[in-house]
C-alpha cells in the first residue's frame, strides 16, 4: 500500500508489504544471527566514524515508538576530543566516589566479574560519544511547559535501536550510566528539562579488546508462552 491520504484528518494510510511466512523466518533468523553476536566492550579503537554513520543511527534511533509520539529524547553526538576529556574527568570523579563509597554490596557483587572500576578510557578512547537525553517536559506552542507521558520507557526502546542500527553497520557501543549523571546536563549545555539517560561511546573495537566470558540467557529463561 501506498501513503496516501485517509478520510480520518491527520492520518494517512499505512505502508506495509507483506511478505511471505519463509522470507519472514529467514529474515529473522538472519537479524537474530546478526545480534547473538553483538558484544558490549569497554576497549575502543581510536579509528574515525563518519559523522554520516552516527546521524544515521540517531535517525534510526528517532523511528521508536514513543508515548504520545512525544518523541521525548534528545542524542548528542560529541567528537570533540577536549569536550570528551572533559566527560570523562567528570565522569571518573563521579565513578570513583561510586565504588569507594557508594556501591550497593549486592550490586558489587555482580559487577566484580565483569572488571568495572572508575577508569573510563572509553570516553576519550571511542571516536563519538552519544549521549541520550530524556524530556521530562515539552514545550508547547503556547511557550509553556506540559509534561512528557512514559518518556523512561519510549527512551529505552530509542536507545535499544540506536545500539541495534551501530551493531547492524559493524560498529560497536557500550551503555555507561556515571552515577549521578547531572555534570552532563551542564557540560553539554543542556535544559533543566533534559535529564542525561545513557552514554553511549561508538566506535570500533580495540585490536586487543576484550569481552567478559558470559553466556545469555536462554530461550526458556526469559519467555512464557500461553499458546493454544
Amino acid at each position: 500500500m501506498s501513503e496516501t491520504e485517509s478520510d480520518q484528518e491527520g492520518f494517512i494510510e499505512m505502508s506495509f508489504e507483506e511478505v511471505s511466512a519463509v522470507e519472514m523466518l529467514e529474515r529473522a533468523n538472519e537479524y537474530f544471527d546478526l545480534m547473538s553476536n553483538r558484544r558490549t566492550t569497554r576497549h575502543f579503537s581510536r579509528k574515525e566514524v563518519s559523522r554520516d554513520l552516527i546521524e544515521l543511527a540517531i535517525k534510526t534511533a528517532g523511528t521508536a515508538p514513543s508515548g504520545a509520539h512525544l518523541q521525548p529524547w534528545t542524542f548528542v553526538a560529541i567528537s570533540d576530543f577536549e569536550l570528551k576529556s572533559r566527560i570523562r574527568k567528570a565522569a571518573e570523579e563521579e565513578e570513583r566516589k561510586f565504588y569507594e563509597e557508594r556501591v550497593p554490596d549486592d550490586w558489587a557483587e555482580v559487577l566484580r566479574p565483569l572488571g568495572t572500576d572508575h577508569v573510563k578510557e572509553h570516553l576519550t578512547d571511542a571516536p563519538w560519544v552519544v549521549v541520550l537525553f530524556r524530556h521530562s517536559k515539552r514545550l508547547k506552542k503556547n511557550g509553556d511547559f506540559a509534561p512528557t507521558y512514559y518518556s523512561q520507557e519510549s527512551c529505552g526502546i530509542a536507545a535499544g535501536m540506536f545500539i541495534s542500527a551501530i551493531h547492524n553497520m559493524g560498529l560497536t557501543t557500550l551503555t555507561h550510566t556515571p552515577s549521578p549523571m547531572g555534570f552532563l546536563r551542564e557540560l553539554l549545555n543542556r535544559p533543566e528539562y533534559e535529564h542525561p539517560m545513557i552514554v553511549m561511546p561508538v566506535g570500533y573495537p580495540a585490536k586487543d579488546a576484550r569481552v567478559p566470558d558470559i553466556l545469555r540467557k536462554k530461550l526458556e529463561e526469559i519467555s512464557y508462552f500461553h499458546s493454544h
